[in-house]
């Protein structure tokens, strides 16, 4: 059959369809009897992935949270741990390179992450100082193995895995190659891309969807093409003047064809996608702006939730490579650690009241608490002494008495021998 001039090819069936030990979701023939194609699925890339907002709040939020965390060196002593001074200090806090600040260093690094799958840098060396660290770009490094050591290949040079920060999102069996969030969850995407190509497409034609004109049609693959065209035309004139109505042959009718977003429930589906996609990077979905489901109750447990279950893991990850390939395996006496405090912050008025108490059970001095504020300290010596309240005792020793029985000064010795007397 030769409508509107399109060509047909002849039928076609499969043989596997028809087979049970063939899973019917891998035939492409079911899938095309519903108008689908697996070829008409957009690919997926890490720049197309990057297109869904979900995946680009995703990437977005992890990298620059982790980046924004304060990474410090410290050394064990007798008195507790002392943080590091000097190049490496400087290296890790401040600016890791010429080039970038801690920020934006650490941002790259996470991008990869979270994208491809992996983040490196190289560190450059001036004997025991750390002189700089140093991105790689994991689309050109190799990985390969030479009995059980490991070497990067990047830009013509070879750089031991003692000398690389290698954080990959999870290693494959091989323990080489890896996997990527964005590989992992490509069939989510895909469909999210899908349903952004058909929304842009419906809303880009008026909101008009698929139509089919029925009735008394024309002879003639020209003519029929000729009642199309007039049919197009029509719609068109009405959607350009906002016209309400429009005129259609006579004894003729539009029907859609297909499913509008309302029916076909494509809000409900891109919502769920939102869904998966926060699985896929294990996110609470509130901070991928899904508050569907949201309230005052969960959003804050999601967020404690957020940097116990995620942020802290990611950053253990990250701390425990840089020590290993920064001091070496034996190295007990330094480390570099994140400071999660900050993410944990919260109001001001249950900030200072959580200060407060760290001060007057004795955690902290008032100096200290003045610090995590970036108040300067104060001049008097007695705010750099831990305090506590005087009224509690260990149990069964009563407190010495301070005043008299009759609310006045201490009785001194002499007076408690007269009392004692009379």
């Amino acid at each position: 059959m030769n409508l509107f001039g399109l060509k047909f090819g002849r039928e076609q069936r499969s043989g596997s369809i028809e087979n049970p030990a063939v899973p019917v979701s891998l035939t492409n023939e079911f899938i095309a009897h519903f108008g689908l194609s697996s070829a008409d699925l957009p690919p997926v890339t890490i720049d197309s992935a990057l297109t869904v907002p979900a995946v680009l709040s995703a990437v977005a939020f992890l990298s620059r949270t982790l980046a924004s965390v304060p990474l410090h060196a410290f050394r064990s002593t007798k008195d507790g741990p002392e943080k590091l001074t000097g190049k490496t200090a400087t290296t890790l806090h401040d600016a890791p390179n010429d080039l970038m600040g801690s920020f934006k260093f650490r941002q790259y690094f996470w991008q990869q992450v979270f994208t491809g799958g992996r983040g490196l840098a190289w560190i450059e060396r001036n004997g025991q100082e750390i002189e700089a660290l140093w991105l790689l770009d994991p689309r050109k490094t190799t990985v390969k193995r030479s009995g059980f050591s490991i070497v990067y290949r990047h830009g013509g040079r070879e750089y031991p895995a003692a000398d690389v920060i290698d954080v990959p999102f999870m290693l494959k069996p091989d323990q080489l190659s890896h996997y990527g969030p964005v590989s992992l969850a490509a069939k989510a995407i895909q469909l999210a891309l899908a349903m952004n190509d058909y929304g842009a497409n419906f809303f880009a034609g008026g909101g008009v969807p698929p139509l089919a004109l029925s009735g008394t049609l024309p002879e003639g693959a020209a003519a029929l093409q000729r009642a199309a065209k007039d049919v197009d035309r029509a719609i068109q004139f009405a959607k350009v003047n906002k016209l309400p109505i429009m005129p259609i042959p006579a004894g003729h009718t539009l029907s859609p064809v297909g499913f509008d977003p309302q029916k076909g429930q494509m809000t409900d589906a891109r919502l769920f996608q939102i869904q998966e996609i926060a699985r896929a990077w294990q996110m609470p979905p509130v901070f991928l702006q899904d508050l569907s489901k949201g309230t005052f109750a969960n959003v804050e447990q999601q967020d404690l939730h957020l940097v116990k279950h995620l942020i802290g893991q990611w950053a253990k990850a990250f701390e425990d490579e840089l020590n290993l390939k920064l001091w070496g395996r034996f190295e007990s006496g330094r480390y570099v650690e994140h400071n999660l405090d900050g993410l944990m912050r919260g109001d001001f008025k249950s900030r200072i009241e959580g200060i407060a108490r760290a001060i007057q059970t004795g955690q902290i001095t008032p100096n200290e608490g003045r610090a995590l504020e970036n108040r300067p300290k104060h001049p008097n010596p007695n705010a750099d002494e831990l305090l506590v309240q005087g009224a509690t005792v260990v149990l069964g020793q009563q407190p010495e008495r301070g005043i008299g029985d009759n609310g006045g000064p201490p009785l001194d010795d002499g007076e408690k021998t007269n009392d004692a007397a009379a």
